[in-house]
């Protein structure tokens, strides 16, 4: 599927016309980021299916979630959690079911769980839709952002906040950067690489909950027409590139789209933060670093919904793919979840939505990490996942 798509690019390229901004930059990166793909070039194809069949063959027997080998730290994930004070309802195509008040109770009991473990997390990832949009309609998103930040008061360890589209649903960009959601201030900064230190033009920060281990939280929204002033560049820029893509008079729809994540409640990733994303990854890469990725929008078809992506998920695929540190992308958005490997050994992980999950079942994890694999303890309709490392030869043509 992958080889296939690098064709479709290349035959675009080829076409006797100048190319959009949006192909330029898909060459460019194409260029930069992707050295290996000259097997392409040289007729080495074969060879390079064949190397991607065989890693993928070749990894280890999962086993069970017992491990004996030592544990090195874990930490928490939840997703979606949309509190907001309204009866059960439905989403918007009116074909399941939200439970707006009991999100909260479902959170309590994560933090209750979280705080008695054994080895207790380094900390929580939040990955976004915190409140429910309903509550801007009825002028309660601060109240009910209040009441949330409140509950996770409890947790006895620190909490990463990513921005979804609920969160522009409520608040401006302006007023997130200078809320509770905000917690760019647990970012670590690494001496003498000043490139490695992100824009205040987009909220994204890296840290390091163990040492060798190097977290990364993305904005999934820089590029979004989603609480920002339709007066300013970013605005006018994403809207252009919405439009482009889709035609629907209601933007929220993705009928008949050959992209269908570009609709409204998405968004993407400006050059700008790819960029910084490769300098973290290059620091990664020379310092031998295992690298987690956070991001409200998944970027892994296998692994997603195609309506959820990220606008421009290939661009991001193209810098992580360019990189042998990352081990695993963790993702809300869903609802249902998702899980997929990509060929390249990265695990992508959906963690399914808190607010669509019924009051006699649970929707929260533990991430166990090893030195050879990561482990998800699911609670509820989370299922427990095995993720082993890549191994280097994946990465040998």
């Amino acid at each position: 599927m992958f080889v296939a798509a690098l064709f479709t690019i290349v035959k675009l390229w080829k076409l006797p016309r100048c190319l959009t901004t949006g192909e330029w930059i898909k060459k460019m990166w194409y260029i930069y980021t992707v050295e290996f793909y000259s097997a392409i070039k040289k007729n080495e194809i074969m060879l390079f299916t064949e190397t991607c069949l065989e890693a993928m063959a070749d990894k280890p027997n999962p086993g069970t979630l017992s491990d004996s080998s030592e544990q090195l730290f874990s930490f928490g994930v939840i997703a979606d959690i949309q509190y907001a004070d309204l009866e059960d309802g439905y989403n918007f195509q009116g074909n399941r079911k939200r439970y707006y008040r009991h999100s909260l109770l479902h959170l309590q009991g994560a933090i209750e769980d979280w705080n008695k473990e054994g080895n207790t997390p380094c900390c929580v990832l939040q990955l976004g839709d915190i409140i429910d949009g309903y509550n801007a309609q009825y002028k309660a998103s601060e109240k009910s952002l209040e009441l949330v930040m409140n509950t996770f008061k409890m947790l006895k360890v620190p909490v990463h906040h990513t921005w979804g589209n609920h969160e522009f649903y409520n608040f401006s960009r302006d007023y997130l950067t200078n809320s509770k959601l905000n917690t760019k201030f647990l970012e670590d900064r690494i001496a003498c690489h000043p490139e490695t230190i992100p824009s205040e033009n987009y909220y994204a920060y890296h840290f390091v909950p163990f040492p060798k281990f190097r977290f990364i939280l993305l904005d999934a929204y820089d590029l979004s027409v989603l609480g920002v002033d339709q007066s300013s560049p970013k605005y006018q820029q994403s809207m252009k590139m919405l439009r482009e893509h889709n035609p629907n008079m209601e933007l929220n729809s993705p009928q008949g789209l050959s992209e269908p994540q570009f609709v409204q409640f998405n968004g993407g990733f400006s050059q700008e933060q790819l960029n910084w994303l490769n300098e973290i990854l290059t620091f990664s890469d020379t310092n031998q670093e295992k690298v987690v990725i956070v991001s409200h929008l998944p970027i892994y078809p296998e692994a997603s919904d195609s309506v959820c992506l990220a606008w421009n998920y290939t661009d991001a695929l193209a810098v992580i793919w360019s990189h042998k540190c990352v081990v695993c992308f963790f993702a809300g958005h869903t609802h249902d979840g998702g899980y997929s490997e990509d060929p390249f050994g990265v695990h992508h992980v959906n963690i399914e939505g808190v607010i669509e999950t019924a009051p006699d079942s649970q929707a929260f994890g533990t991430v166990h990490v090893y030195p050879d694999k990561m482990m998800l303890k699911g609670r509820g309709r989370i299922p427990d996942r095995i993720m082993n490392y890549k191994k280097e030869k994946a990465f040998h043509l």
